[in-house]
């Protein structure tokens, strides 16, 4: 659930999560098999869209990412409801190398993956349309896009918005179980990698599998750009990563199973996303660390072998409408990016119309950068730099 969200995304606002990964393949060994080569163009899909026939969708995104109730109403459901569309939600999705190694080879021999919105960090956005594994949208299916925000519209892993279109957007910072960092610390907060790094919480710390969180904090806190860096600085960020490994301070390198760690108090603290700590409730905090955090978004994604693509583009327009988007935003707490959903959280829940987690203030999106822009081919080296790294 994370990477750098393009330029001109300062003026952005993000959303977030809310279950259990059903995946059960390590990000150690998916990550390292996505990184082994570079991606290969896959041939024509030997796939029809069967939205006409066969009204379901198959949908995969990130634990903790969608409104859940058993009481009061779902967007999902009303969607069902309303369209007549059913759709198969699964929360597979833990890590995106990950997915990419556990679909990789039915993309590249044109098969059904057995879904047809997946979402997606920008580096997976990036590898799927660089592979030539994502369907282009068709707009008009998708009327509501025009309430994207400005700043999204146009990003450097997909220009124009051929491919994709975010789902939510969040910040990569600092989370903590506030009782256990008060025994240990003496404070209720973290509000530096000094502290997440203190000795007295060692082996009870978790990083991200995603490179560019985990390594964009530290870079940062060495003085660095995360959105403008030398392979001199990340060589030297990726030694200081290596030393807090070697000295036992990291309990473990994961992608959302970092969320049950601090809940069970396995970790007292972990570099995570702000709606998955946020949603944990009022025994946890999270913060951007004073060398500053990142700000990303995550994107859906039509695949190129999705059998029912008109009805996926469907469910893209409802997510656009504001009212929708601001009622997902009030559950996941993630930065919303559909302009409107701010005035429409006026008759859903006054007390998040000013919330800066889910409509940023200027002041907290100071504190945040995007990481910087990679090809495919450069990320990938530095994924693999990142993985030799942290053992994985």
């Amino acid at each position: 659930m994370a990477g750098g969200v393009g330029a001109g995304a300062a003026t952005l606002a993000a959303c977030g999560a809310g279950t259990t990964s059903t995946s059960t393949q390590t990000s150690a060994t998916a990550s390292a098999t996505a990184g082994e080569s570079s991606p290969t163009a896959s041939p024509e899909p030997s796939v029809s869209d069967l939205s006409d026939s066969e009204k379901i969708i198959y949908f995969s995104n990130w634990p903790q990412y969608i409104d859940v109730s058993k009481k009061n109403p779902t967007t999902l459901g009303d969607f069902i409801s309303s369209t007549g569309i059913d759709v198969v939600y699964t929360d597979d999705i833990n890590d995106s190398n990950e997915f990419y190694a556990k679909v990789r080879t039915n993309l590249e021999q044109g098969r059904s993956i057995d879904r047809d919105i997946v979402v997606l960090t920008e580096e997976g956005v990036e590898l799927f349309i660089d592979s030539g594994f994502a369907a282009p949208l068709n707009k008009e299916l998708i009327p509501n896009w025009v309430n994207l925000l400005p700043s999204l519209k146009d990003v450097p892993f997909d220009p124009g918005r051929d491919y994709s279109l975010p789902w939510q957007s969040g910040f990569t910072g600092i989370g903590w179980n506030t009782p256990l960092l008060e025994r240990e610390l003496g404070v209720k907060e973290i509000t530096s990698l000094d502290q997440f790094f203190d000795p007295k919480l060692k082996g009870r710390i978790t990083i991200l599998t995603e490179m560019q969180d985990s390594m964009g904090l530290i870079l940062n806190w060495l003085g660095y750009d995360m959105a403008n860096f030398t392979q001199e600085q990340f060589d030297e960020a990726l030694e200081v990563l290596v030393q807090k490994v070697d000295e036992g301070f990291i309990r473990q390198v994961t992608g959302n199973d970092y969320i049950a760690a601090l809940d069970s108090g396995d970790a007292i603290a972990s570099i995570g996303w702000s709606g998955d700590v946020i949603a944990l409730g009022k025994k946890f905090g999270f913060s951007i660390p004073d060398s500053g955090g990142m700000l990303w978004a995550d994107n859906m994604l039509i695949p190129s072998v999705a059998t029912h693509k008109s009805n996926a583009e469907k469910l893209m327009n409802y997510y656009y409408d504001p009212v929708v988007a601001a009622r997902l935003a009030e559950w996941v707490q993630y930065v919303c990016p559909v302009a409107g959903a701010q005035e429409a959280m006026a008759d859903i829940d006054p007390d998040l119309v000013e919330d800066p987690w889910i409509f940023p203030t200027p002041e907290l999106l100071a504190t945040v950068s995007e990481f910087m822009t990679l090809g495919v081919e450069t990320r990938m080296a530095y994924d693999r730099q990142f993985q030799k790294a942290v053992n994985m």
